[in-house]
């Protein structure tokens, strides 16, 4: 049964999202700020967190980059006024985010994908090579020539999806799906934020792509050097 974190100062949202969790079969434990959250994952051990964005004591972000050096997913929620605090997030290595006012039963499910993906892992064991690019998705690794690269999971996913399949055009909801199991329409930034940061950790530049071209209107693709 996997435990589930739930990080908010509303008492109302937590014991809401903690009752529809616990009845669609998860353990849920609860924090109303930073230092109880980091404690509760230190005795419990969640397999994911849903982190408010604005807490006292240790703020969502911090706690963000904390859960994630950790290994522990993290879905971000926020008020659609914070989409600054949205993009840190995700660059800091956030799985997911979701924006208030939110449906609990689209919680539970955007739960359920984090999960099912991170469970799921490469759907290939195969390295995957693109000129000085390497991918090992057994090994979830990525090299740039000799030099090893770290990336988010959500990002790995990301980059081994085009990776499989060098040339080949994907939509930002197609590569939605490689993050979260499910294609949320609307969600599609997230998707930017992710290749935004591949880029960065590739030292690939998106007026000169060496690995990741922009397809205007379309999506993403990775450049085929075979």
């Amino acid at each position: 049964m996997p435990t589930v974190l739930v990080i908010d100062d509303n008492a109302t949202i937590v014991e809401v999202l903690a009752e529809y969790l616990r009845a669609s079969g998860f353990t849920a434990v609860t924090a109303a700020d930073g230092p109880a959250a980091l404690a509760a994952a230190k005795a419990q051990r969640p397999d994911l967190a849903l982190v408010d964005v604005m807490l006292p004591g240790i703020d969502g972000l911090e706690l963000t980059r904390r859960f994630q050096a950790d290994g522990i997913p993290v879905i971000l929620v926020t008020a659609r006024t914070e989409e600054v605090d949205r993009l840190v997030g995700l660059e800091l290595g956030a799985d997911d985010y979701i924006s208030k006012p939110f449906s609990p039963r689209e919680v539970v499910a955007r739960v359920r994908a984090v999960l099912r993906r991170c469970e799921r892992g490469a759907t290939t064991s195969r390295l995957l090579r693109v000129g000085d690019l390497g991918v090992d998705p057994e090994r979830r690794e990525v090299r740039v020539g000799d030099e090893i690269v770290e990336l988010t999971r959500s990002e790995f996913d990301v980059l081994a999806m085009m990776a499989a399949h060098p040339g080949r055009v994907y939509s930002r909801l197609q590569l939605l799906e490689a993050t979260s199991g499910d294609a949320y329409e609307g969600y599609e930034r997230t998707v930017d934020a992710h290749v935004k940061n591949i880029r960065r950790k590739l030292g690939d530049d998106p007026k000169a792509p060496r690995f990741i071209r922009t397809v205007i209107g379309v999506g993403y693709k990775v450049e085929d050097r075979g």
